[in-house]
């Protein structure tokens, strides 16, 4: 407890808000944003796939409009995740098991409620009240309920105002990434053009035919303490990298390892997903052999191209839209099969160009990497502020 600091119920500084059932039936292509689950991640909202409802079904549900500096919550799933509604969402409304927290007490200045709603400590209690098997669900009793720090005013701003400069520096940072990954993609079209149009007149074949092998994953579950890690499709990410934040475990017996284990330099290809996202490909670049789940197919090159050409090839613009209007399915469950993926003509350039662009993308995945350092410096800085004024 510290001194001139006043410890509040939530529900005394904020309306917590509950959102109404909208029904998916009616979502229009423009009207009234609703914002669901999916909106909202852990410190912003994202409005990647908008659903609408038009101004003549939301006439009468005034009551659940948001506005600009709402706070909204996911209630269920990952439960606990906040971000602040910006103006160039709205108008927008509150669907089911999202919450809106709204600022009622002159005390409380939004941005630090932000920060402290966005710590790893409101998280953690947030996900330790929630109840649910299949699924997470969070109380809004609860939530009302939940004990905050309040300082005073000019305390919050002092700490509002350290932890945004934190986050510039990363998102800053982040930025670079991005930058990166571009001159990657500007050095790809530089040096062997557009594989799709390939004006540079490189030798054409079929992705079958430069493989050693194409094979599916496994489709066996994932164990508790399995000798290997476990790649599932979210381990991909859309820009072309491995992501290890979020794995599982799974036993093979030896005699069907070969059949789905991954080894340095194999690429990976996200056969099934949404129609945004299936083709995902990345390189497998670590040292540890891993397993990989049946939605992922293990392409195993043989001397003629270079893994890291294939797979910055496949994270082309043209070479994606390519793989989206060859995908068979719903649009929520789009799938390129083995033979599919074999079929896909592809240039060939030389082999030292191959390498030379090669060298210069580890030119780049080295500046990354020393970017990639700051940044993980930079959120260990923050989580240890936040940590200060907030347990």
């Amino acid at each position: 407890m510290r001194k001139e600091w006043e410890y509040k119920k939530l529900g005394e500084v904020c309306d917590v808000i509950n959102g109404y059932a909208f029904k998916s039936s009616k979502y229009t292509s423009q009207g009234t944003r609703i914002i669901r689950i999916t909106n909202v991640q852990k410190g912003y909202v994202v409005d990647n796939d908008p659903k609408f409802y038009s101004n003549e079904d939301f006439k009468d549900l005034f009551q659940y409009s948001l506005f600009e500096g709402d706070l909204v919550m996911s209630l269920t799933g990952n439960v606990g995740r906040v971000g602040i509604l910006q103006k160039n969402m709205l108008p927008a409304a509150l669907n089911q098991r999202v919450a809106c927290l709204r600022v009622k007490s002159e005390k409380m200045q939004l941005n630090y409620l932000f920060h402290l709603l966005n710590s790893n400590l409101f998280e953690n209690a947030a996900i330790q009240s929630a109840r649910g098997i299949a699924q997470l669900n969070m109380s809004t009793e609860w939530l009302k309920n939940y004990i905050i720090p309040l300082p005073p005013l000019s305390t919050q701003l002092s700490i509002v105002s350290e932890l945004d400069k934190i986050n510039e520096l990363i998102r800053l940072k982040k930025e670079q990434l991005k930058d990166f990954d571009n001159l990657a993609q500007s050095i790809f079209y530089e040096m062997f053009g557009d594989p799709v149009e390939n004006e540079r007149g490189w030798e054409v074949k079929k992705l079958g035919d430069v493989c050693i092998d194409i094979k599916y994953g496994t489709s066996k579950p994932a164990s508790e303490n399995g000798r290997y890690i476990y790649l599932r499709m979210c381990n991909l990410t859309t820009n072309g990298f491995l992501d290890l934040s979020n794995t599982k475990q799974i036993d093979i017996p030896d005699d069907e390892i070969e059949k789905c284990i991954v080894r340095y330099g194999d690429v990976l290809f996200n056969r099934t997903n949404s129609i945004e996202l299936v083709g995902k490909t990345c390189l497998f670049d670590q040292k540890e052999p891993m397993v990989i789940a049946g939605y992922i197919i293990r392409v195993r090159l043989n001397d003629s191209l270079l893994p890291i050409v294939l797979t910055r090839m496949f994270n082309l613009t043209s070479i994606k839209k390519l793989l989206r209007s060859m995908a068979k399915g719903a649009v929520n469950q789009a799938n390129i099969n083995s033979k599919e993926l074999a079929s896909i003509k592809i240039p060939l350039p030389p082999l030292p160009l191959q390498h030379l662009f090669a060298q210069r993308i580890e030119q780049i995945e080295h500046q990354k990497a020393e970017v990639q350092k700051s940044i993980t410096d930079l959120e260990t800085l923050l989580a240890s502020r936040m940590q200060y004024w907030f347990e």
